[in-house]
């Protein structure tokens, strides 16, 4: 009988045990299946604000029962989201330090240096930026740390985009970059590249760089094609709004319209985002106003006005108030247009956002005429007060990742010793390359002074050469003349006496006179060989005379090819009438030549160099080609030997052109200005 009841307890024990366990999965089922539904419904769009926020709250008493595990911590983070989306930031940062709390107890880096972003952006929303910016930096070490790029390249993005909010645009481009060359090293990144590509066309745009902005913001519409991207997230509506906004900055409002109005066409785009839909609506308006087409307008300022106002959006109700007040001083409103640009500077003062009140003043200043000097003085204040704000908080920035990285240093004496002994090392390092580098800009700049002073002295010795030889030919034209002179008058003497003898042949018989008329005729003959030799050989004389700075130049030119193994190919128009160009162009263009041949045997490694003069009209033109190495012109900085051919060719009035490119070889073409008609006209005069 005792066994009987032992088995039988035994039997209901089994049994109540079994039950327990059964009820036991079907609570955790019965609950994972409500998680799921409270999360489907707090992320619902078309429900209320409080209804989704107490679906929400209903998931989170679920989670905040459940055991601190990896699990438990996703489905915190997911409350924590859609809290983010409902705007209800209080309860956002309240679960995202829970889920600080059960990350550090957990030691889960991962999910440490996630909910340090979620801390960033609730900072970002309350505008603490220096706080935002500090989180974002925390999870950007941890990131570093456990190689998670994908994260890290994320957390650079959003932490160029609270730099760019402080207007440190320069910081921000540079954060963007960051994340790009992580990027590019990651497949299925394209969410990431296209916010990339957007914030820098965003960040380009500020600066007033439009055709950079234009690029990026193509390259991030480019990224689109991608049908990985859901529609729901409306990105193309987005970068379709910034496009037009970059040619509503340019002015080209009638481009701006067609990028508005192709974003407004884009598939259930008032449900998926009202916010950006209000905004194009605004942007699209403002654009026709600007452009003269009033169709529809002001209604659809004020449509999208009445979305704004119904989503609370301040910065968006400002704008909208600023456009309108425009739209009615251009219909002469008075009343009107000053009544939306008072509306707009008081919600402005009301908000933190220096940027909105500057937009607003500037308006008010415009429209109302009476009090425009107190509100464009305030304007001047508030504008000085923003710039030095942004300085501070770049300094602020700077100062933040500093300090971060000192408290770490400080956690080891052995790696601050280390930090220190490199810190002297590095000092010593650039002390002694600063030493170096002025010693040898030293001798740079003394060998420079010696190169002008030696460019100096060559051009007096040329000059003294030139003039030397100006003196030269003037003597030899001289004595030529007095020789012409001489000789002239000694046919002339010769010639009267053959004259003298041929009178007297009248007195003689034919037959007597002939055989001396013909020897008279064969000295005449002489005389007028010798008449015509002496012509030739004075005009020999000048031609070589004009020709003086040719014979200079071929003497350079003979020195060129004995000295280097370059061939050297010359070739001088024929009409070029070296007469008539002046002394100082002339030394110019020697000096011009010698820096050019110079430069080629130096830089280029030609195996063919060419100098050409060719005659256009009232235009000397000088080039000088090779087909050696070439160089990058736009890249490449003009030294002291370019710096010397333009300054010659500007003092002969004249232009300089340089055509190379790598392997291509070299062109320079020097055109100088000449008048030879009216040099002629005044030298036959």
């Amino acid at each position: 009988m005792k066994k009987h009841s032992q088995i039988l307890l035994f039997l209901v024990l089994v049994l109540f045990g079994c039950t327990n366990k059964t009820k036991k999965d079907e609570n955790v089922n019965s609950s994972h299946d409500s998680l799921s539904i409270y999360f489907s419904l707090a992320n619902d769009i078309n429900l209320p604000l409080n209804y989704k926020q107490k679906y929400n709250q209903k998931a989170f008493d679920i989670v905040i029962a459940q055991k601190n595990d990896s699990l438990n911590r996703v489905n915190l983070f997911k409350v924590a989201n859609r809290y983010y989306n409902m705007s209800d930031w209080k309860s956002y940062q309240k679960v995202s330090k829970l889920i600080l709390e059960r990350s550090i107890d957990s030691k889960d880096s991962s999910s440490i240096a996630k909910v340090y972003t979620y801390l960033g952006d609730y900072y970002q929303s309350q505008m603490v930026s220096d706080s935002a910016f500090l989180n974002y930096f925390k999870a950007e070490k941890i990131y570093l740390g456990i190689n998670d790029h994908v994260n890290l390249a994320k957390t650079f993005l959003a932490k160029a985009d609270l730099q760019l909010n402080e207007g440190d645009f320069f910081a921000s481009e540079l954060t963007v970059f960051k994340s790009l060359n992580i990027l590019k090293t990651i497949k299925n990144a394209s969410h990431s590249l296209y916010e990339s590509y957007n914030l820098l066309g965003i960040i380009y745009n500020e600066r007033e760089e439009y055709d950079k902005a234009l690029e990026y913001h193509n390259k991030a519409l480019s990224i689109l094609e991608d049908k990985s991207i859901p529609s729901e997230f409306q990105l193309k509506a987005t970068s379709l709004n910034n496009i037009g906004y970059v040619y509503l900055n340019m002015h080209n409002f009638n481009k701006a319209k067609v990028y508005f109005k192709k974003g407004l066409e884009q598939k259930n785009l008032f449900n998926d985002y009202t916010v950006l839909y209000a905004m194009l609506l605004d942007n699209l308006a403002y654009s026709k106003f600007k452009s003269k087409e009033f169709s529809d307008l002001p209604l659809q300022f004020y449509n999208a006005l009445k979305i704004r106002d119904s989503l609370k959006l301040e910065s968006g109700i400002i704008l909208n108030k600023i456009h309108l007040s425009e739209y009615y001083a251009f219909k002469k409103d008075t009343f009107k247009a000053i009544q939306f640009s008072k509306q707009a500077l008081i919600l402005s003062r009301a908000s933190s956002k220096l940027r909105y009140t500057l937009d607003a003043l500037k308006q008010i200043a415009s429209v109302d005429p009476r009090k425009a000097s107190t509100y464009s003085k305030e304007y001047i204040q508030l504008n000085e007060k923003l710039q030095k704000a942004e300085r501070r908080m770049g300094e602020k920035f700077s100062r933040i990742e500093y300090e971060t990285n000192e408290i770490k240093d400080q956690n080891s004496n052995l790696q601050e010793k280390n930090k220190t002994l490199v810190y002297i090392f590095s000092i010593c390092t650039l002390l002694g390359l600063f030493f170096y580098v002025y010693k040898t800009q030293q001798a740079r700049n003394r060998e420079l002074l010696f190169k002008q002073q030696q460019q100096i002295a060559n051009e007096d010795i040329y000059n003294l050469m030139i003039s030397q030889q100006n003196d030269i030919e003037n003597t030899r034209i001289k004595e030529k003349k007095k020789v012409a002179q001489e000789l002239h008058d000694g046919v002339l003497g010769r010639m009267f006496g053959v004259r003298i003898s041929l009178d007297s042949l009248d007195k003689l018989d034919e037959a007597h006179a002939a055989p001396k008329r013909k020897k008279y005729l064969t000295e005449l003959k002489h005389i007028e060989e010798d008449i015509r030799e002496i012509s030739h050989d004075l005009n020999r004389e000048k031609s070589e005379l004009i020709n003086n700075f040719v014979a200079i130049l071929n003497k350079l030119f003979e020195n060129q090819q004995n000295t280097y193994r370059s061939k050297l190919i010359t070739s001088f128009d024929s009409h070029i009438k070296w007469e008539l160009v002046s002394n100082t162009v002339k030394i110019n263009l020697y000096r011009i030549i010698q820096e050019g041949l110079q430069n080629c045997n130096k830089y280029a490694k030609a195996k063919t160099i060419e100098v050409e003069f060719k005659s256009e009209i009232n235009y000397l033109i000088l080039s000088i080609s090779d087909d050696g190495v070439g160089f990058n012109t736009k890249r490449t900085k003009n030294g002291i030997g370019l710096h010397n051919i333009q300054y010659r060719a500007a003092e002969c009035k004249g232009t300089v052109t340089i055509k190379s490119a790598k392997g291509e070889g070299t062109i320079l073409v020097v055109k100088v200005p000449i008048d030879q008609k009216i040099n002629l006209q005044n030298n036959d005069s």
